[in-house]
């Protein structure tokens, strides 16, 4: 998979000031799958509006963007939803989690839809990432940190071309943070999958293909 920008910038970034940017002063951007992209830039500079607009959740931009080639308004509700199952995962900022259901049952919503990861592999996952602990207890009371994890190990249990990954280490501390990142790059590797991780001031000692100024 190939996605690809052309000349778009969101409609409420037009009047504002984006000089700078990497992406929305860009004719083209490119992003290939299997390789890893970080987007950096101060808050409401259009991080989250870059993955909506991958994932089709924002339609207010000028230009184009194109999944191989096809311009993605052209996708109906059904290419969504296909591409959504088996092509695009997502790590919300705001998570999405159901606060009233264990974090273990946060994760088996989606990984029940794909089958995609046996019950002993999540709870490898969970281990790995120092929440196993908390995989029977409400996500509503989890600190958000812990919440993120659960949050990223749920996206993990899909198949995926592009792991999408909306500031998902915002709460949590460097040390789990790295231990996290190579989870997911384990995954994308497995998969031959892209990454496009966006962050507010930058990841330490994580590697990534390109560095991208939003």
């Amino acid at each position: 998979m190939i996605v690809r920008f052309e000349k778009v910038i969101p409609l409420p970034m037009i009047e504002q000031d984006t000089s700078g940017s990497g992406i929305w002063e860009a004719e083209s951007v490119l992003f290939e799958q299997g390789k890893r992209y970080l987007a950096e830039a101060a808050s409401g500079r259009g991080k989250t509006s870059l993955l909506s607009i991958i994932f089709g959740l924002r339609k207010d931009y000028r230009g184009v963007a194109r999944i191989d080639d096809a311009d993605i308004r052209s996708f109906s509700g059904k290419q969504w939803s296909e591409l959504r199952k088996y092509q695009l995962s997502f790590v919300f900022q705001g998570l999405e989690l159901f606060g009233d259901l264990t974090a273990y049952e946060n994760i088996r919503l989606k990984n029940g839809i794909t089958r995609h990861k046996t019950t002993e592999a999540i709870r490898q996952m969970s281990e790995r990432l120092g929440i196993g602990t908390f995989l029977n207890k409400k996500a509503g009371i989890l600190s958000f940190g812990q919440q993120q994890r659960v949050a990223i190990i749920r996206a993990l249990c899909q198949p995926f071309s592009f792991l999408l990954a909306d500031e998902c280490f915002s709460h949590i501390d460097h040390a789990n943070s790295l231990k996290t990142f190579d989870l997911i790059t384990e995954e994308c590797s497995r998969q031959g999958a892209g990454l496009i991780l966006t962050s507010l001031d930058g990841t330490g000692n994580m590697k990534f293909d390109q560095r991208l100024m939003v």
